[in-house]
């Protein structure tokens, strides 16, 4: 009896998420349209992060970073420092770890094993794209006499890491949120918790004075690039080597 009780919430998610594979049957035509789209919005992405770099890497600073970020810090509220300061505090050590550990634990114990490793990938290699990106590119974080830096930080500035882990880490945990739990109020709990973590970090990051909004910016593209790949990559391992779990649908036939 404890045994079929113990077991009862994994059969739940595994249920839900075959019901969500099962309703995701379109047409061919719409499939190949929303294929297309899904290409091209890559290409967009690719493009654009390519030309914001090499604009990173040959102007030393924008006078309109400049500008986004004197107009944030202009606003004087406790309140609003407070939100930006716990905003970016999962971003930082030891809680960036500690973090997607439990996470990883979480999701493992519920016995979706190929979940919980690439939640793991997930939470990394954000996190090592952007540390090489930042070592090609060496753009120097906000100095002291031209912004309020709440904390100094001595690496470099291009792209943000703390916005590049939360599109990664936190993005692949809203996928699997949304595809394998059914609706239900915890549901749309978390999904609000992680989409707004993954909306406001880039400002908190450029409100806190330790990035330009151009580095937030491409951040962004690039984050978003990384958990593109990483999805489907999900997918594909999924579908060779965990065949008997549930699957969850591709991004770009939502």
């Amino acid at each position: 009896m404890p045994d079929s009780t113990s077991e009862e919430p994994v059969e739940k998610i595994k249920d839900a998420a075959e019901q969500a594979a099962k309703s995701e049957t379109t047409s061919p035509p719409r499939r190949e349209y929303r294929t297309l789209l899904f290409q091209v919005a890559l290409f967009l992405a690719i493009s654009a992060f390519a030309l914001l770099t090499f604009m990173v890497k040959t102007t030393p600073s924008f006078p309109i970073d400049l500008q986004i970020t004197q107009t944030l810090q202009s606003i004087a509220s406790p309140l609003f420092s407070a939100a930006m300061s716990v905003i970016s505090w999962p971003g930082f050590l030891p809680q960036a770890i500690v973090i997607p550990v439990l996470a990883v634990l979480v999701i493992y114990t519920f016995g979706l094993h190929w979940e919980a490793l690439m939640t793991l990938i997930a939470a990394l290699l954000p996190s090592v794209i952007n540390v090489w990106v930042k070592e090609l590119i060496r753009r120097p974080r906000p100095a002291i006499d031209l912004v309020n830096v709440f904390r100094i930080l001595d690496s470099y500035s291009f792209p943000s890491g703390h916005v590049m882990f939360y599109v990664g880490f936190f993005g692949f945990l809203w996928f699997l949120i949304f595809t394998l739990l059914r609706h239900s109020l915890p549901r749309m709990l978390l999904l609000g918790l992680l989409g707004s973590l993954i909306l406001l970090v880039g400002l908190s990051r450029i409100y806190l004075g330790q990035h330009w909004a151009s580095d937030v910016l491409g951040a962004y593209l690039l984050g978003g690039l990384t958990l593109a790949a990483i999805l489907q990559f999900y997918r594909w391992g999924k579908k060779r080597f965990f065949i008997g779990q549930p699957v969850a649908p591709p991004l770009h036939k939502r």
